[in-house]
């Protein structure tokens, strides 16, 4: 048990604030109270957080009076405390605290390993959770208490507000989306937000989420991308027809101009060198999701934003009935696993085909496929609504009815390369629902802001659209 700790170390270390109470802050940034293995020096350590948060000074006679009002003081540990050699190079002693803290909170593990497998027998899947969980926790040397106390959480609450207050008149507080209208309606995706962005196919899904990929990389973040659809390279092209403007269908054969080779290659060269680290191996269960994506976070802090393409391509764990269990245990687990991460996951949902049957086409809540848990446990939930996907496919299909019945059609629809599009805000747990203006630029298939004055917010409810068509089919992008 001695290589579990030190206390000479500990003394040392604590002797040291003492003495020279500047570097408080410094090893406050480092070490938590459970990093200490004796209780008195545990408890040490907590009074010299309070008295900085009471802004009172750290020194013997302020300590011990806060030591005696907690009930906690032990004369001969504060003596062994105060003896000790104070030191002028903390750096290896906080490492060895450290080192010593997680070979302790791994010991608990193992037996509480062998406690929930043995003694309890619960599933094996929920074992390996419990596992990934705790070890995630040691990793980033932090555990979870029960419950905060109401100090704690307005403290927590008054620090925030100071940051918010020191941006200003800046609308964005939490992760950028990469579209100004959409911040200025949702403030950002919040840390420990599960965002769900939904459409029917052929509205640019996908294209969405790689804008919005893009963005974040260009801005030195971090993403992860679950692709369960679309290899790694074909997300990639299409990041850099967006990037490049180069139309995705020349990048697809490689038919470009000198020019274009030169901006192509140096593209390339900027991408290569940003964090976005994609997933494409087709499979994947909530499982998979929080084992590969707790260990990336951690191995690499500067990631804002997973991305899951998409949802219903994700399989359950197994043991659940029906189709709606497994969703259900999926959205649920992605809500708590971006909680635990503290950082938004957006995930991309498919609706139900019967919206386009329907006079209204525009998506709503209810069109969710398994919409019950995925409307609960989501934070944001977006529709993409491209009302031209819609026009074109109806014009196709009166040229075809005409051609049957050997008449001459004239259609009035033109194509084009720029379309109107919303992004339709069916849910905003702390915002307003509207909708915000964009434009899909088809041949780089990338979506930009639309003019300022475009933004609207206004609430839909079916029947406000006239399309009279029925059901139709949908042309593919």
């Amino acid at each position: 048990m001695e290589n579990m700790y030190n206390l000479n170390i500990e003394r040392a270390v604590l002797s040291a604030i003492i003495f020279d109470p500047e570097i408080y802050e410094e090893i406050a940034a480092k070490l938590r109270p459970h990093d200490f293995y004796l209780p008195f020096h545990q408890y040490l350590f907590t009074a010299m957080e309070t008295l900085v948060a009471e802004e009172k000074p750290i020194d013997e006679e302020f300590l011990r009076s806060k030591l005696i009002s907690m009930g906690k003081f032990d004369e001969a540990a504060m003596i062994d405390v105060l003896s000790a050699n104070p030191i002028s190079n903390t750096s290896a002693y906080l490492s060895e605290i450290k080192a010593k803290s997680s070979k302790r909170a791994l010991a608990t593990l193992a037996t509480e390993i062998k406690k929930v497998t043995i003694e309890d027998d619960l599933p094996a899947e929920e074992i390996m959770n419990l596992v990934e969980k705790k070890l995630y926790e040691i990793t980033q040397n932090s555990t979870s208490e029960d419950f905060r106390n109401s100090r704690d959480i307005t403290l927590d609450m008054m620090e925030e507000i100071k940051r918010l207050k020191a941006l200003g008149n800046s609308k964005l507080i939490g992760t950028d989306t990469g579209f100004r209208n959409l911040n200025d309606k949702t403030s950002g995706f919040g840390k420990g937000d599960l965002v769900i962005i939904a459409a029917r196919p052929a509205m640019g899904k996908t294209a969405l989420v790689l804008n919005m990929a893009l963005k974040a990389i260009e801005r030195d973040e971090g993403v992860a991308f679950f692709s369960l659809e679309m290899p790694a390279e074909q997300l990639m092209l299409r990041m850099l027809s967006a990037k490049t403007s180069i139309p995705l269908q020349a990048l697809r054969v490689g038919d470009l101009k000198d020019e274009q080779w030169s901006q192509f290659s140096a593209a390339v060269d900027d991408i290569s060198q940003k964090k976005l680290f994609v997933d494409d191996g087709g499979y994947a269960t909530i499982h998979h999701v929080r084992s590969k994506l707790r260990k990336l976070k951690s191995q690499h802090p500067e990631i804002s934003v997973a991305i899951i393409d998409y949802l219903q391509l994700m399989s359950g764990e197994g043991g659940r009935e029906g189709r709606q269990q497994e969703i259900s245990e999926i959205s649920r687990g992605l809500k708590q696993l971006a909680r635990e991460l503290d950082m938004p996951i957006v995930a991309l949902s498919q609706l139900n085909r019967s919206l386009e049957s329907r006079d209204n086409k525009r998506p709503m809540l209810s069109d969710l496929r398994e919409s019950g848990a995925i409307e609960q446990d989501a934070d944001i939930i977006l529709f993409v609504y491209r009302d031209d996907v819609y026009r074109e496919a109806q014009e196709k299909e009166k040229e075809m009815r005409a051609k049957a019945e050997g008449k001459e059609y004239q259609s009035n629809f033109r194509k084009k390369s720029e379309e109107e599009a919303e992004i339709i805000i069916g849910k905003q747990r702390n915002g307003p629902t509207g909708t915000v203006d964009l434009i899909f630029q088809k041949n780089f298939t990338r979506f930009v802001d639309a003019s300022p004055t475009a933004a609207f917010e206004v609430i839909y409810e079916e029947g406000n659209i006239d399309m009279r068509e029925g059901t139709i089919e949908l042309p593919p992008i």
